[in-house]
């Protein structure tokens, strides 16, 4: 096989090298040269690319290891779901910039490989680079703002934020932009140079205030009691007791509207995982009210002494139609050019 490849070759240069491609004539002469610069290449500049190429890979292989390991280590050793978050988002914004300065070297690389004098192109790219850096500062704001929210750790990969007047999971992260996700699904692509304040409901702690309203004829204090029994029992059931930080608080009456008494009580749990609990008190609170024969509020009730005799007000078809009074007719009006 290699001997038939060797007299293929053969029989074209020799094919080749005849006519007007005969050595000494024109055609003749531009092959020589040719073949002169394809030698060279491949003996001087062939190896140069290879060997950028290689670099290039093996130090996108190193940040892509580096970056990966980051996240690895973080999940298995950090406590704070937070710290986790944010060493996902340095990782993420990590890889982006090592991406593009690595692809950048390597093109730069290529181009001088080639022959491309890259003295003017440069030159022209610091110049273009004023220019645009002047015709696009919202990319240089979003680049700006997006290093202080890393280095501040506003909020981090998996954060539950409140930026730009809407709200979301955080999907990802770069220095120019921020991905959120809605709860109904929505993508949201928020530019870092708009957010100017940032609600975190991930950091630390949530808390949440259910208020409970119960009819003025209940006993305020027979109430507290129950509410305080129904929210320890959800405190310290085996579905909850690892999602509070502290003891759920009833702050007692805090309002009297009508025939109704509003008690709150205040939920204190890990970030974002208040909503089950606060779920499961209100089931129990209605089952409560009914078996100790309280009612709820409800601020259209007339209360007259007791629960029993506790009445909604008369309503507007029952109550009696207001006689019509004559004297507050007014006389008919006519036209006193035409008497119509």
């Amino acid at each position: 096989m290699l001997a038939f490849l060797v007299e293929r070759f053969l029989a074209f240069a020799l094919a080749v090298r005849s006519g007007w491609f005969a050595e000494g004539r024109f055609l003749g002469k531009v092959l020589d040269e040719w073949i002169s610069d394809t030698q060279e290449f491949v003996r001087l500049k062939l190896p140069h690319l290879v060997i950028a190429a290689a670099i290039g890979f093996a130090l996108y292989r190193v940040l892509s290891i580096i970056t990966t390991r980051m996240v690895r280590i973080a999940e298995s050793h950090a406590v704070a779901h937070s710290r986790i978050a944010q060493v996902r988002t340095m990782a993420g914004v990590m890889r982006a910039t090592g991406v593009t300065i690595i692809a950048a070297i390597v093109t730069m690389q290529f181009l001088a490989a080639i022959g491309v004098n890259l003295a003017p192109l440069l030159a022209s790219a610091g110049v273009a680079g004023v220019a645009i850096g002047l015709a696009a500062q919202n990319i240089v704001r979003d680049m700006l703002n997006g290093i202080l929210i890393l280095l501040e750790d506003q909020f981090n990969v998996g954060d539950t934020i409140r930026i730009a007047g809407v709200s979301g999971v955080v999907e990802s992260m770069t220095l120019r932009k921020t991905t959120l996700r809605d709860g109904d699904g929505t993508l949201y692509v928020i530019p870092n140079s708009q957010i100017t304040t940032v609600a975190n409901m991930s950091a630390d702690y949530s808390v949440a205030t259910v208020n409970v309203s119960v009819d003025f004829s209940a006993n305020p204090d027979k109430v507290t009691e129950l509410l305080k029994t129904i929210a320890m029992g959800v405190r310290n059931s085996d579905d909850f007791k690892n999602l509070f930080i502290a003891d759920p608080q009833v702050l007692g009456v805090d309002a009297v509207k009508g025939s109704e008494l509003i008690f709150p009580v205040v939920f204190k749990t890990r970030a974002t995982q208040q909503y089950a609990p606060v779920r499961e008190f209100r089931r129990r609170v209605r089952l409560a009210l009914e078996e100790n024969q309280m009612l709820p509020g409800d601020p259209y009730r007339v209360y007259t002494g007791s629960a029993e005799t506790a009445q909604r007000p008369a309503s507007a078809e029952g109550a009696p139609e207001a006689k019509h009074d004559p004297t507050t007719v007014k006389p008919q009006e006519s036209n006193p050019f035409s008497g119509e």
